[in-house]
């Protein structure tokens, strides 16, 4: 049986598919530190199973993720742990460096590490009603996960800069015409359409899928390695400033006030 140390990551394995759910509806299926944890951990095991031979991530009907739990940033700053043991970090390398192909179902939101842990995933597939947005200016911080030199490199410079400096949502049809995503589906479709690609791909040679997906990224991995551990000291350089306290802030009096109300 799979286990995940995390009770909002389902880990399963059917048919050479290993899939790694993100399961907490009532939050948005906003990231907490262990959540990531679970996610790199999930990758790792896939990665080194003989059984697995595809790597599907999805999030809940009508919900990817809304991106990090306003309390992990809270994590972030207080975190003693070091540069390496960092949850965020463990995942952004898993996602760059996993040799497995990775497929992504998304529907809802996709929102910060929702949208940037696309661009290492292989194949995408998105319901109709999907939305993609990387806010990080307007919450005071930069871009992450690699984004920064990914993105650019993926739909160009002047559509990445629209994405990131902005901070615009992006419909799942927008995300489509600029090759974000592979496919646009009715909602009651994505999910099964995706676990048929993955099916469709677990079922081709192995080791001929993992050596053309290494060729395929034989030029970017290391640099994105580095790129991710560069963003990763703005990002918490940014998250120290008043703006971004301000704002987080903010959005947890915003948060309370709901609740209370």
């Amino acid at each position: 049986m799979l286990n995940s140390q995390d009770p909002h990551i389902e880990y399963s394995l059917k048919n050479k598919v290993f899939t790694l759910k993100i399961d907490r509806p009532d939050k948005k299926n906003a990231l907490l530190p262990h959540m990531y944890r679970s996610l790199a951990a999930g990758l790792s095991l896939a990665d080194s199973m003989e059984d697995a031979a595809v790597i599907l991530i999805t999030g809940v009907d009508n919900c990817f993720t809304s991106g990090n739990d306003v309390n992990g940033f809270i994590a972030a700053t207080d975190s003693k742990e070091s540069s390496d043991d960092q949850p965020s970090k463990m995942l952004m390398h898993a996602l760059n460096e996993t040799q497995k192909p990775i497929v992504a179902a998304i529907s809802g939101m996709a929102i910060g590490i929702g949208t940037t842990l696309l661009m290492h995933c292989d194949l995408i597939y998105a319901s109709e009603d999907c939305f993609l947005q990387l806010p990080f200016t307007r919450l005071g911080l930069c871009p992450e996960a690699g984004s920064s030199s990914l993105l650019p490199k993926q739909i160009g410079h002047q559509r990445a800069a629209e994405l990131l400096l902005l901070g615009d949502r992006v419909s799942a049809e927008k995300a489509y015409e600029y090759g974000l995503v592979n496919k646009v589906l009715p909602q009651p479709d994505y999910l099964n359409y995706a676990r048929q690609k993955a099916s469709e791909l677990a079922a081709l040679p192995s080791k001929s899928v993992q050596t053309s997906k290494r060729l395929l990224k034989q030029t970017t991995i290391t640099e994105t390695r580095a790129v991710i551990d560069k963003e990763l000291i703005e990002f918490a350089a940014l998250l120290e400033t008043p703006e971004a306290q301000e704002i987080v802030k903010s959005f947890i009096n915003r948060s309370a006030s709901g609740k209370s109300g």
